[in-house]
């Protein structure tokens, strides 16, 4: 049985739509699942090069897309600020929407977005896909595994030292690493807590951004009662970058990189009993010792598969199959919820 195409337009041909979405559509895997039909930028020789290396047609503006009738699915690769604006224009158009991060720059604009996919009936999901990197989920799965013990603190970091002078740099856009790369680790963040978590956020700008107005250093805890705590570190601030991840638990901890991660742990059970003394120790030391801690190590294997493709494999069974997507709105928008409650303690957006 033949595997039907979806028909894609996009929304935006800059770094995302180009250099993520149309390479990620030309992957082998995904080239018989996937025809991009439809493309619109306000740059022209970015629709020209797409007409030339895709056979798609060329349209005026986002409004034109959305009401294409081969169009299924949109990709909204615009400016951040635009996000909300066109994802609710092509679900009212009746198109399935695949939205790139921050899925929008307000919580306001997040819940029209979701109305607006249940009012049309379609699929919104937004390509939040380093949930799919064999990173995070080794990571979730030494969690879940129970071997680090009761979870105590999750620290998530990017980190580095140098300059940017982009749109990314400007809050006119929706610029700034909060949206940039905090709709990326807080998301990761908030997959291991449950509900909405209290926050506390320090947004800074600093010189390195050259003169933009966001925030190129970001801080932000996240904690529930009973639950880890969340610590998120993005920076350009940082000449000595730290791991990306760091996991805290009562039997072990774990740490390491996209590409390798260690975690060392003990079984209890392994243990010696003990008391607690009150008596001064013999030597004028500490009662104290050494735990048994066994170690395992991860490394990414050299599978050239992207967080990209598997998105766009699940939102294909979702299109076709009808299967819920993975990556769901509702998921999304706890995300958005953190993102404007930083926003809200920071002077930086005093105002606005």
């Amino acid at each position: 049985m033949p595997v039907r195409q979806v028909k894609v337009g996009i929304i935006g041909l800059g770094r995302s739509g180009w250099d993520i979405h149309v390479r990620t559509l030309l992957r082998p895997m995904l080239q018989p699942l996937y025809r991009v039909v439809a493309v619109t930028d306000p740059i022209r020789s970015r629709v020209e090069e797409a007409q030339q290396q895709l056979g798609c047609r060329a349209l005026p503006d986002y409004e034109a897309l959305v009401q294409d009738a081969e169009v299924e699915l949109v990709v909204v690769a615009s400016l951040s600020r635009d996000h909300a604006r066109h994802a609710i224009a092509a679900l009212r158009a009746g198109k399935h929407v695949l939205c790139e991060k921050p899925m929008a720059t307000s919580l306001a604009d997040a819940d029209a977005m979701v109305r607006a996919a249940e009012e049309a009936g379609r699929i919104l999901t937004v390509n939040q896909q380093m949930r799919y990197l064999p990173d995070t989920r080794k990571v979730l799965e030494v969690v879940s595994s129970g071997k680090l013990g009761r979870i105590l603190l999750v620290r998530l970091a990017a980190h580095s030292f140098g300059r940017r002078w982009d749109w990314q740099t400007l809050k006119e856009f929706g610029g700034g690493m909060l949206n940039n790369w905090g709709a990326h680790l807080i998301d990761l963040g908030l997959l291991f807590l449950k509900g909405e978590p209290q926050v506390f956020c320090q947004l800074e700008n600093t010189p390195l951004y050259c003169g933009g107005d966001a925030e190129d250093h970001v801080k932000v805890v996240m904690y529930a009662p009973g639950q880890p705590l969340i610590d998120v570190e993005i920076t350009h601030a940082c000449a000595f970058p730290q791991e990306r991840w760091l996991v805290m638990g009562t039997q072990g901890s774990l740490t390491g990189s996209p590409q390798r991660l260690t975690w060392k742990y003990f079984d209890p059970r392994l243990l010696e009993p003990r008391t607690v003394s009150k008596e001064p120790t013999p030597d004028r030391s500490y009662n104290q010792e050494d735990l048994p801690l066994q170690e395992e190590i991860w490394e990414r294997s050299r599978d050239t598969t992207t967080g990209y493709e598997l998105l766009y494999l699940d939102l294909h069974e979702s299109i076709v199959q009808g299967k819920p997507p993975v990556i769901t709105a509702e998921s999304v928008r706890r995300q958005i919820a953190v993102l404007e409650e930083c926003r809200r303690q920071s002077p930086l957006y005093a105002g606005g």
